[in-house]
């Protein structure tokens, strides 16, 4: 199995690299940024990449954003994020497909460089290594955006504007409609997110949250 990593703490690859040849991995090239990995892909065509998900030079999401498109590029190839963090934008699109060649393992919960090395010979082959805690992760999101999309048009007008911080008031001045039309809006938005009442009375901030995390997402 011959396999390319992207891992910009250079302790951290150069370990990885031993690691995986003593196991008999041969890892074609070792790269600290997204550029550098698409390069090394396109050269050495592995049977996987090794991905973290932060890589320079924003620190963001570019190890992500690089190993969709390798799934789009060079579609022989698997891809295995191995990171810290669970980002689900770019991870649903990097599973969407079915999720063949494909595996997201988190660094804090491997402790076997044996499961390792075998998740990321199932994802050369073509299957699947996904960490539990990523797959209630993106499914979390997934069913959020569902019950977003469930709103009507007029629905997320009245949800973008509390999160505006407008006051039902200036919600029905601003579309010239009574209160009453606002608040039954309101109700319905509360019902599409499962949002019921409660003793707290938080609704209308976490009808708020979810809004705001779609928009980021």
């Amino acid at each position: 199995m011959r396999v390319v990593i992207a891992e910009d703490s250079a302790i951290l690859r150069d370990g990885l690299v031993q690691l995986l040849e003593l196991r008999g991995v041969e890892v074609a090239a070792a790269v600290g940024d997204a550029e550098a990995l698409l390069a090394a892909v396109a050269e050495h065509r592995p049977d996987a990449a090794v991905v973290d998900i932060r890589l320079p030079p924003t620190q963001t999401d570019e190890g992500l954003r690089a190993a969709v498109q390798i799934r789009r590029t060079a579609p022989g190839t698997g891809v295995l994020i191995f990171s810290q963090y669970v980002e689900t934008k770019y991870a649903a699109q990097l599973v969407g497909d079915g999720g063949a060649g494909v595996g997201y393992l988190l660094k804090e919960r491997v402790v076997d460089i044996g499961e390792f090395v075998n998740a990321l010979e199932r994802v050369a082959a073509g299957g699947t290594a996904l960490d539990p805690e990523v797959v209630a992760q993106l499914f979390g999101a997934s069913r959020r955006a569902a019950a977003l999309d469930a709103l009507t048009p007029r629905e997320r007008e009245v949800l973008g504007l509390m999160a505006e911080g407008r006051t039902n008031h200036a919600i029905a001045e601003s579309f010239g409609v009574s209160e009453r039309a606002v608040e039954k809006h309101i109700a319905n938005i509360f019902a599409k997110l499962d949002l019921p009442p409660s003793e707290s009375g938080h609704r209308r901030v976490l009808a708020v949250l979810r809004y705001l995390d779609r928009q980021g997402g």
